[in-house]
């Protein structure tokens, strides 16, 4: 398999950590997001987006959106699962980690905030936004948790749930987000970064890292 990312794109960071959690090895390619390297030619055909990340298979099947991704990798490397045999419990995992996914980090990514440049907006505003958007978002993820037994996400082990946390908590520090009125998602990335799997694949230790 091949990973096409980023050394600081949080999809590709949840999808590092899948792979990293079952055992799974990829090649990764690297697309700088700043210098536009995933809208290029050769890229394109992989994912028409111009978004990272995609993972090609072995067969050359290309596969792209990382929580896809993910449920994929979870559906055919099954051990240790990422989402819970329970329908209930599976159903909250999806809605945390698409909370993150597609409210907070789709909103406030690159791309986005770009965007916001481009209609004029000086620097303040735009990191106001990403800040607002964060705070506000990890505010009811914080309160998604309450009930939920640790220390992870959802119960003793790691769910897609925490994939999604974990590389929104390290985008929420860049924009200086207080997280201290969050201590369950605290609690929940500390006890992922006790891991291998987290603590091998931040951004500043991967390859293309600047």
């Amino acid at each position: 398999m091949k990973l096409y990312g980023y050394y600081r794109s949080s999809a590709a960071y949840r999808v590092r950590i899948a792979l990293a959690l079952k055992g799974l090895h990829a090649d990764q390619a690297f697309r700088h997001l700043r210098k536009g390297e995933q809208r290029s030619a050769d890229y394109l055909p992989l994912n028409p987006q111009g978004l990272v990340p995609a993972l090609v298979l072995d067969d050359g099947t290309a596969l792209t959106q990382s929580l896809a991704i993910i449920e994929y990798l979870d559906e055919t490397y099954p051990p240790p699962r990422l989402l819970p045999e329970d329908a209930v419990q599976r159903a909250r995992v999806r809605a945390f980690a698409q909370a993150i996914a597609c409210e907070i980090h789709a909103v406030q990514n690159l791309k986005v905030l770009g965007r916001l440049r481009a209609l004029g907006h000086g620097e303040e505003v735009v990191s106001g936004w990403a800040h607002d958007v964060i705070a506000e978002g990890l505010s009811a993820c914080e309160a998604l948790l309450a009930g939920e037994a640790g220390p992870f996400c959802f119960g003793s082990a790691p769910t897609l749930a925490d994939l999604a946390l974990v590389p929104q908590l390290y985008n929420a520090r860049r924009f200086k987000v207080d997280l201290a009125a969050m201590p369950r998602l605290l609690a929940a990335e500390a006890a992922c970064m006790a891991l291998p799997a987290f603590a091998d694949n931040v951004p500043e230790r991967q390859p293309d890292a600047e």
